[in-house]
């Protein structure tokens, strides 16, 4: 089957690939320029990013691209309008807001046209997003990485969701296959969000040591933690995900990064250690099937084995 081009707000994507916009700084310009060069939809992970660091990064994506790129920003964090605003005037072409629901974002994105992209687990979400002007949807499913907003599987919520709105539709979790693909588009989505697959590319920002480690990971190594954002998140066993399932690990400095924090760890420091390669005191967030990965390969080659595997489909 030939994959079908993927549009959403005036940009139109050549494949229905969205990358996953991964923090902390594991998906920065360098893979959301290289996804969006194979025809597919990049993302920069902003949360974490001063307002410098994220121009400098879209600029950057800019230089080395001409496709589509847009931001992933978790709305729990305290600094949320100020990254979308400083997004959308550095021309970002869409915003993707996940780790919560904002409905505030819609008037954010609205004077200048930018495409707000929300990520749900609901029908009901997905009725709200489309009502206040989404200009489409991530419909995420338990086997996602990072925060989890339900525990039922993206293939249960795809159908049901299909039927309730209009908008384009992008299934996100337990993708890694043109054949995965395939799938969720017979099921009704317009396209499909992969963050596993390209946090152990070539062009992600992860440290050498994080992608080895991905790859090393077997399926009792998946972990879920909850997090101090006030949601569980799917993870890979680390020392230091061991002692947050047993317990607290209360920051010694707080950066007052979230709107709401629990304070049972530190989320920014922990998965910035890991994107550093410290996987002692890191938090490795990762989707529930990135031990089936074996093999850390470019962006260019993800995609059109990706592509041919779907049109062998």
């Amino acid at each position: 089957m030939k994959l079908p081009e993927l549009k959403i707000g005036t940009k139109t994507a050549k494949i229905p690939i969205v990358q996953g916009g991964m923090a902390i700084r594991l998906s920065t310009a360098r893979l959301a320029a290289a996804v969006a060069n194979e025809g597919g939809i990049g993302l920069i992970a902003a949360s974490g990013m001063t307002h410098p660091e994220l121009r400098y990064e879209i600029k950057l994506a800019r230089s080395l691209t001409d496709g589509i790129i847009g931001i992933n920003i978790m709305v729990a964090a305290s600094d949320f309008a100020g990254i979308v605003n400083t997004a959308i005037d550095a021309g970002i072409d869409l915003i993707v807001a996940g780790a919560g629901f904002s409905r505030d974002i819609f008037e954010l994105g609205k004077a200048s046209k930018t495409p707000i992209v929300p990520i749900v687990s609901s029908v009901r979400l997905a009725k709200i997003s489309e009502k206040l002007g989404a200009a489409a949807i991530v419909v995420e499913g338990k086997e996602a990485g990072g925060h989890l907003g339900t525990d039922i599987s993206v293939r249960e919520l795809i159908p049901p969701i299909r039927a309730a709105v209009k908008i384009p539709v992008i299934a996100a979790g337990g993708v890694l296959s043109g054949k995965d693909i395939i799938e969720m588009l017979n099921m009704g989505a317009n396209g499909v969000q992969m963050g596993s697959r390209f946090a152990a590319s070539v062009e992600s920002n992860a440290a050498p040591s994080l992608k080895e480690y991905y790859l090393k990971s077997r399926p009792d190594d998946v972990v879920v933690i909850q997090s101090p954002v006030g949601l569980p998140g799917r993870a890979v066993r680390t020392p230091f995900s061991k002692r947050v399932m047993e317990g607290n690990v209360p920051p010694k400095v707080c950066d007052s990064c979230l709107k709401a924090c629990k304070h049972n760890f530190c989320i920014v420091r922990a998965l910035t250690r890991a994107q550093q390669g410290d996987l002692e005191t890191g938090l490795v967030f990762t989707g529930e099937y990135m031990p089936r990965i074996k093999e850390i390969l470019p962006v260019k080659e993800i995609i059109s084995t990706l592509v041919e595997e779907a049109e062998a489909v």
